[in-house]
């Protein structure tokens, strides 16, 4: 494991950019980006246009570890390359980022309220790929609906057992089980969760330690307790849908707590501006995100 790169992401000031849509979140995030779905016709051109979507922000002047300390990467990001260097080196050597990798392969059906992660095959030769890349970590993602007790404990399990997977690697997972925000008992759910995930850090082998990636909750500092757990790295926030303006003030109200946004950092951001308009957009959404990071009401 990297000290100077465990250092930052424990520590540091800042945020996390997830820059990891994948499969069937793609076209949606080009939508979003300006590109339709006929500027593509197959997989490979529409990863391309991702890639270089990609590629723009991590060189943009304000996608630096002076704000940005880690970016969460889908896999091919992983294996492409920006300005000539395989991206986890052009992130941490050229702009001071630590690299994570997406390992998850998507999502069962739900079942009991919530939706497990589906099989990941060929994990541990991706999980050795990565480290010999210079990738620091992993995120895995499954997702919580309802507060459904048996639910939340299998969700809690799987992560926990899919992270000693990780760490065996020596990398970092972050256990990401995301409490949806249109869930019909959001609050019910995230207390069930924290319970769940307190049994599961308390569980922990020997001095291992993970980072949490949860949905902002609806009682601000609800978890503290994870916070302060000494399993724990750092716990960081998705912004599940919620709009950059309202994961921010939502965020900021969480003392401990530091953005991992996607579609929330990349809000406004289109294929046609000019670079300048660009960067002054991107830069305005790094300075926001990170104001709501650092300074809690």
């Amino acid at each position: 494991m990297n000290q100077d790169m465990l250092t930052q992401i424990s520590g540091k000031g800042g945020f996390i950019a997830a820059l990891d849509q994948s499969g069937g979140s793609t076209p949606g995030a080009l939508k979003q980006y300006g590109v339709n779905e006929d500027a593509y016709s197959n997989d490979a051109e529409m990863f391309g246009l991702m890639h270089e979507m990609r590629v723009r922000i991590m060189s943009s002047p304000s996608f630096t570890g002076d704000k940005v300390i880690g970016a969460i990467l889908f896999e091919q990001t992983m294996d492409g390359e920006a300005h000539g260097l395989p991206v986890p080196t052009y992130l941490w050597k050229e702009r001071g980022v630590v690299p994570f990798l997406k390992i998850d392969k998507g999502l069962e059906k739900e079942a009991d309220g919530v939706s497990l992660m589906k099989p990941i095959p060929g994990l541990d030769a991706l999980l050795d790929r990565a480290a010999r890349l210079g990738v620091f970590g992993t995120k895995e993602r499954s997702t919580i609906n309802l507060a459904s007790s048996t639910g939340i404990a299998a969700i809690a399990r799987q992560q926990f057992e899919l992270g000693e997977q990780v760490l065996s690697h020596g990398l970092v997972p972050i256990l990401e089980p995301e409490v949806l925000i249109k869930s019909p008992d959001k609050k019910g759910a995230e207390t069930i969760l924290r319970d769940e995930l307190r049994k599961g850090l308390d569980a922990l082998s020997g001095d291992r330690k993970v980072m949490l990636k949860l949905t902002i909750p609806e009682v601000p500092d609800f978890y503290r307790p994870l916070i302060e757990h000494e399993r724990v790295i750092r716990v960081v926030a998705l912004s599940g849908g919620y709009p950059q303006a309202e994961a921010n003030q939502r965020l900021a109200e969480n003392p401990g707590m530091i953005a991992s946004f996607s579609r929330a950092l990349v809000e406004g951001l289109t294929r046609s501006m000019s670079d300048a308009d660009f960067d002054a957009v991107l830069g305005r959404s790094v300075d926001a995100i990170y104001q709501a990071s650092t300074h809690k009401y």
